[in-house]
């Protein structure tokens, strides 16, 4: 169900409130506008890129702590938190798109470290590939397995399937509530309650930004790019040349079943590996006791990720080579 919480993060730090009101808002060319957060001094610029169906809030751990090394920026993807809508379909070619487009409407000085969650770190992966001079180094957070799905048993495909099309039914119930403004069927179908850690302020300005038609249409679309995404393995030629990549794979794997652990775990170590050797200077970082969502549960090894790319664009500490 949309809206979510992840990860472990403690309820004693909780998020700040200005995550219940828009940050910057960039104008791109075509005259929609994305919603961006930056704090901090200096270059080179990290520019943090969310996970699916997330927004610049789930670095509320890990930006503040960025800000103390130099200027950080997070942002929201188009249709999602205080971003206006974009085209269809939402997929990778449109994410880079508009990635590469707001950095530069912004006027923030490239090249940037790039810091991507999940999906994000398969549209950071994109933008160094097509933009590589705009780049200086990659902080992969997690990125999800790719192409396990001739090895799943037949009975769990049919399984994921029956799932997915529940889900789209969902989703399509959703869309339809807020498109008639039924913020009950919102509130009691489509939303999970707040975490302990949000403030009053800020799930209620989640859930209007939920609340919008354009939400569920920007979700339907992503989900369903996808399905393919994720169904493809890590091209075998990929290659982002010589700059310097952490990766951070997360150790636990929560709510995994059994019967699929084993072709789940080859696949991410096959995916993770094939990422590597697409850098000449990239570096595994596995992280103890850490969900997918690591920036929420061990926010300092994001940070420390970032602290050695920092010192690599300068010859120290660069990732060893793969």
């Amino acid at each position: 169900m949309p809206g979510a919480a992840h990860g472990n993060q403690p309820d004693t730090e909780v998020i700040a409130d200005a995550y219940a009101s828009p940050g910057q808002r960039v104008e791109l060319a075509d005259g929609r506008a994305l919603n961006l957060r930056c704090s901090g001094e200096g270059e080179p610029v990290v520019v943090l890129e969310a996970g699916g169906n997330m927004d610049s809030s789930t670095w509320y751990r890990v930006q503040p702590r960025l800000a103390q090394l130099t200027r950080v920026c997070a942002y929201d993807r188009a249709g999602y938190g205080f971003s206006d809508e974009g085209p269809y379909p939402r997929d990778l070619e449109a994410d880079v798109a508009d990635l590469h487009a707001f950095i530069r409407a912004s006027g923030i000085p490239t090249p940037v470290l790039l810091v991507g969650h999940s999906l994000g770190s398969n549209i950071v992966r994109r933008a160094a590939q097509l933009h590589p001079g705009m780049v200086a180094g990659l902080v992969l957070v997690d990125p999800p397995e790719q192409g396990p799905d001739d090895l799943f048993p037949e009975d769990w495909r049919l399984q994921v399937a029956s799932r997915v099309a529940q889900r789209e039914e969902i989703l399509g119930a959703c869309e339809g509530a807020a498109e008639a403004g039924d913020m009950d069927t919102i509130r009691q179908a489509c939303l999970r309650a707040p975490p302990p850690w949000m403030s009053e302020p800020v799930a209620a300005a989640m859930t209007h930004n939920k609340a919008k038609p354009s939400y569920w249409r920007t979700l339907r679309s992503e989900l369903a790019h996808n399905i393919d995404l994720f169904s493809a393995p890590v091209d075998a030629d990929e290659s982002y040349g010589s700059i310097p990549l952490v990766l951070l794979a997360a150790t636990r794997q929560d709510g995994v079943p059994d019967e699929v652990r084993a072709v789940i775990g080859a696949a991410r170590r096959e995916t993770h590996a094939r990422i590597l050797a697409a850098s000449t200077r990239s570096s595994l970082v596995e992280v103890a006791d850490a969900s997918h969502d690591i920036q929420l549960d061990q926010p300092d090894e994001v940070v420390s990720a970032v602290k050695r790319l920092l010192g690599a664009g300068t010859g120290a500490d660069a990732p060893a080579g793969n």
